[in-house]
């Protein structure tokens, strides 16, 4: 392992946070719906994310946002995985490719979310983010990936039964989170106090923290009772 030294390098992760970023602002959504002859802004609930255009153009349409979104935050994930694999910051035993999966995809979800040229006012960044733990994850073991299907399909499996999306989003990015935090842990078992450990915990948490953020208006209406549903069994495509 060659070591990295942050006070010599430090500019490479100020490029990575602002390309990361601009690649978060761009929005499949509004392009998609835009082929349709519509502003997905617009119509239902004018969030600019899969649940929406699931909702206003059925189904395919839904799954073609999910999985593009999905890639965008997977990609930039794992160039920061592959970058720096063969590295350790300077001193410690601590990997930088733990740090910098998670702060590439970071700056993929904030732009996302904030998108600069939509008045910052985007989506919510789970297909995103739920594409960066599948690539950050699958890092760590290529046979993680067939596991991370097959939790994305028990996610979609709640929304269906329940058809409550929002909390399904929670709950699935919550779920990620411990698992990648529990790997972490194990590893870092004797360095949990490390400076460069406590701030790839604090990426995960960002995570989760730019997720509620997100989501903020549907959890006062889950905790109300008004929150819209979200059906993707009897809903029929009418495009």
């Amino acid at each position: 392992m060659k070591e990295f030294n942050i006070s010599d390098g430090w500019y490479w992760f100020l490029l990575a946070a602002a390309v990361c970023y601009l690649i978060g602002c761009f929005n499949f959504a509004v392009l998609i719906s835009h082929f349709k002859k519509k502003d997905i802004r617009e119509v239902g609930s004018g969030n600019p994310g899969t649940m929406n255009m699931t909702r206003t153009f059925g189904m395919k349409v839904g799954a073609v946002n999910f999985f593009l979104d999905l890639i965008k935050g997977g990609v930039p994930a794992l160039a920061g995985y592959l970058i720096f694999k063969d590295y350790v910051f300077a001193g410690t035993d601590i990997l930088v490719a733990d740090f910098a999966r998670y702060f590439f995809g970071v700056f993929v979800i904030i732009g996302h979310i904030f998108p600069v040229f939509m008045k910052f006012k985007g989506g919510k960044g789970i297909a995103s983010t739920f594409g960066m733990f599948v690539f950050a994850l699958s890092c760590e073991r290529w046979w993680f990936f067939f596991i991370l299907v097959v939790l994305h399909f028990a996610i979609l499996g709640y929304i269906a039964l329940t058809e409550w999306g929002s909390m399904g989003s929670l709950l699935g990015v919550a779920g990620f989170t411990v698992w990648q935090a529990a790997i972490f842990v194990l590893r870092y078992s004797k360095n949990l106090l490390q400076g460069w450990v406590i701030a790839i915990f604090g990426l995960l948490l960002l995570i989760n923290l730019l997720t509620w953020i997100a989501h903020h208006k549907n959890i006062y209406r889950l905790l109300a009772g008004e929150e819209r549903r979200t059906r993707v069994i009897k809903r029929k495509n009418k495009i």
